[in-house]
């Protein structure tokens, strides 16, 4: 079988789920031919910058805007009747992706973005015998209206709550299917987490915060860190700047009242998130599926308005996290929690909402679903 994983560099979730699904299919089907791609590297330069530079900036600039453009494009009867021009655009916008569509001509096609279907949907429509097994994988907790395209065969979702909105928007049931959030295999697996504070050079008496900007650095994590320096009681804490260096340097270069472990891009996160006791950050799909996977509660700060807000609403709804709505509000909310008895049930909450095995589940789902259909083409061929 021949597989395609298309994703898109906008916010570093879409990503990490498309690694993680071609892990878990190269273990589980070493058989089949899989391909990983970032559609983005297929299109001109310029397009690139501003669609992957431009979220991020919007978002960090102008949160207001994209809750406005969030609020209003999630309406599934607009973007029906907008779908010929939503698939012209895309086909016509990366010329290089539909050419290699047509030249892999994959069985199944595993998208981790909602840009994908739209140019899969304009090939069907322009190319006799194009039809893959297209499957969608949602990496948030809420469905907006830009993932419903009708190329899609399968959704894969983070929760019941996410199947449901998808359902009562007119979906088949049977197309969806509750697998989870695709995370990496290391965060199916229990660190020694002793062995992991030594490593770091963490105390063994003191409570760990792990504070995360994403992975472009994103958010209030300078100013986190300075009202934890507020906090009475003896705590440590783990900051990771993602890809922003200059944030690092900044952090690293401070006095801080309690320690302080600042780094750059971590490639270990399974065993920060081990060590932590509670972790402060934005709560984005993957961030949160990873947490969720380890057993690890959330403190949230700025949400994102649309997804992170729903992400939001989510984990506090299952107790799986707590909320500040002011950054100055942080102490005293932390002076309550830390060493609680509602600690300790917050991360059991995120334990029970955890989805470990999430991309072996999307893997098996869509092989068996794909397969089934080729049998079914190969059949009619044969009448």
């Amino acid at each position: 079988m021949r597989v395609l994983i298309p994703a898109v560099t906008a916010g570093a979730g879409h990503l990490q789920a498309a690694a993680a699904i071609e892990e878990a299919w190269r273990a589980s089907r070493p058989a089949d031919t899989v391909e990983r791609v970032d559609v983005l590297d297929f299109v001109p330069p310029l397009y690139r910058k501003l669609y992957s530079e431009g979220y991020v900036k919007v978002v960090e600039r102008a949160p207001e805007l994209y809750a406005l453009l969030f609020k209003k494009t999630d309406n599934p009867a607009l973007l029906t009747k907008l779908s010929r021009l939503r698939r012209s655009f895309a086909r016509r916008s990366s010329p290089k992706f539909v050419k290699h569509l047509r030249e892999v001509r994959p069985d199944a096609i595993v998208c981790t973005h909602f840009m994908p279907p739209e140019i899969i949907g304009a090939v069907q429509a322009r190319t006799p015998g194009f039809d893959p097994f297209v499957a969608s994988v949602i990496t948030d907790f809420e469905a907006h209206a830009l993932w419903m395209e009708p190329s899609v065969k399968l959704y894969c979702v983070a929760a019941g709550e996410t199947k449901g909105r998808l359902v009562a928007r007119g979906v088949a049931a049977d197309s969806v299917v509750v697998t989870g959030i695709p995370v990496a295999a290391k965060f199916s697996q229990a660190p020694d987490r002793r062995a992991v504070r030594k490593q770091l050079g963490l105390r063994d008496d003191a409570p760990v915060l792990l504070v995360l900007g994403g992975g472009f650095g994103m958010g209030p994590v300078a100013e986190i860190l300075g009202e934890l320096d507020k906090l009475a009681q003896p705590v440590q804490s783990v900051v990771v700047a993602g890809r922003n260096e200059k944030l690092r340097r900044e952090l690293a270069a401070r006095a801080h009242k309690h320690p302080a472990h600042v780094l750059g891009f971590a490639t270990n996160m399974h065993e920060l998130m081990a060590v932590a006791d509670l972790i402060i950050t934005k709560p984005g799909g993957l961030t949160t599926s990873e947490a969720l996977a380890m057993g690890r509660p959330l403190f949230i700060l700025n949400p994102i308005p649309g997804q992170e807000a729903a992400n939001s609403d989510f984990l506090l709804g299952h107790g799986a996290a707590a909320k500040a709505n002011r950054i100055e509000d942080l102490p005293f909310r932390l002076e309550q929690l830390i060493g609680s008895c509602e600690l300790a049930k917050m991360a059991r909450a995120a334990k029970a909402l955890g989805r470990p095995g999430a991309a072996q589940a999307v893997c098996d789902e869509v092989a068996r679903r794909s397969v089934s259909t080729l049998q079914g083409v190969r059949m009619r061929m044969t009448r």
